[in-house]
């Protein structure tokens, strides 16, 4: 298992499939903040559990004019299918081919499953990774972490708060 990109590292771009016939990049989202949400497999009860909460939790990533990416190695018609049998309202991006080649550059890829880690990252409207953590497969990480960064990436500046030097 790889370790996550830390924070403070740009954000690798990417353009991965939405569906069978579109495809989403980050760099669409330059300028908002982007929660990517990698995890192991469609249809799992941990990663059900973990992308519905997200989806229930929309209006604060709202809040924040955040947008929520979920990225597995499934492909675009399975995440359709999981999308609607689930009710997310979040959109799921297939890292199918070459497999896992977005989860591998994230630091994100469980090269022993073959599949995505339960790994997730908050970028900010620069394109830096301003926070990540990496999940055990089995663990829901919830979204608290993500909500913190979120959160601590909408303060303003401290007046007068000074450079370190």
């Amino acid at each position: 298992m790889n370790n996550p990109l830390p924070a403070g590292t740009p954000a690798p771009d990417f353009s991965l499939p939405s569906t069978p016939t579109r495809r989403i990049s980050l760099e669409e989202f330059r300028g908002q903040p982007v929660v990517l949400a990698f995890y192991p497999a469609d249809w799992s009860p941990v990663c059900g559990g973990q992308l519905a909460l997200y989806s229930t939790l929309r209006p604060e990533f709202d809040r924040f004019g955040a947008q929520v990416l979920g990225i597995s190695v499934d492909g675009p018609w399975s995440h359709a299918a999981f999308a609607e049998a689930r009710n997310l309202r979040l959109s799921l991006l297939s890292d199918f081919e070459p497999k896992g080649e977005v989860a591998r550059r994230y630091g994100a890829y469980n090269e022993r499953a073959g599949t995505s880690a339960r790994a997730l990252f908050v970028i900010d409207r620069d394109g830096i990774i301003r926070w990540s953590y990496l999940s055990p497969d089995e663990v829901n990480p919830g979204a608290d972490g993500i909500l913190e960064a979120l959160e601590s990436m909408s303060q303003p500046e401290a007046v007068g708060a000074r450079s370190p030097a």
